[in-house]
């Protein structure tokens, strides 16, 4: 398995990182942490390294990178950007999460 991209999100992937004035070489870090309201906090970030060991996909022309420890707990998930009345933000739909916050940015395994 890998991770998705929704088109959503892909859409705004590209938008901040041309908004940001990123390098070509700057990819979407996908990882996670320990803390948050239930363990495990979800990390989004631009980087330009690598290490030998994390994930790289190409998805609808992003380049998402993955640590090998978060891949464990982000295989299959899916992320997504929603928007709201006058808000918007990233959401990951986690099909090993066995529980999440109501706020939707840490969960449990």
């Amino acid at each position: 398995m890998a991770v998705v991209l929704s088109e959503a999100a892909a859409k705004q992937v590209k938008e901040l990182k041309q908004a940001q004035n990123l390098p070509e070489t700057a990819f979407l870090r996908m990882g996670v942490r320990g803390g948050g309201c239930s363990g495990m906090s979800y990390v989004l970030e631009f980087d330009t390294e690598k290490s030998p060991h994390d994930k790289e996909f190409d998805i609808d022309g992003v380049k998402v990178v993955i640590d090998k420890k978060s891949y464990i707990y982000l295989n299959g998930t899916t992320l997504d950007y929603v928007t709201q009345g006058l808000t918007g933000g990233f959401t990951f739909v986690n099909p090993s999460a066995k529980s999440s916050c109501g706020c939707g940015t840490s969960f449990s395994a």
